[in-house]
């Protein structure tokens, strides 16, 4: 049986995929990895996603508010910026380039033309 690849494919667009998930407004750490595990992209487990949100933060594509909760843990909730939908527009292009040669690719097998 073929060992699931998923996750070394997820791990060069992961960052675009959370981008993807903040379109529609603020959410949270939790709610980013339920979107897409909904998606069909597997379960993304908090040591994966909190380091690209720390690091998409630290780029200025997210900006987070820590708000403290009546009952349990409070929650840092992530927005897009104006420089992260920039560059989510941008490197969704390319990615859809990039998608489309990879299945030009596989469709034409091993014929070089």
């Amino acid at each position: 049986m073929a060992a699931d690849r998923r996750p070394s494919w997820l791990k060069g667009v992961l960052d675009l995929l959370v981008l993807s998930c903040l379109t529609d407004g603020e959410s949270y750490g939790y709610e980013i990895a339920k979107s897409l595990a909904e998606a069909g992209l597997g379960e993304i487990k908090g040591g994966t996603l909190y380091p690209v949100l720390n690091r998409l933060e630290e780029a200025g594509l997210v900006e987070a508010e820590f708000r403290a909760a009546e009952r349990g843990p409070g929650r840092r909730y992530y927005r897009l910026t104006e420089p992260g939908r920039t560059h989510l527009a941008a490197e969704s292009e390319a990615w859809t380039e990039f998608h489309r040669a990879v299945r030009r690719k596989l469709h034409a097998g091993g014929s070089t033309s």
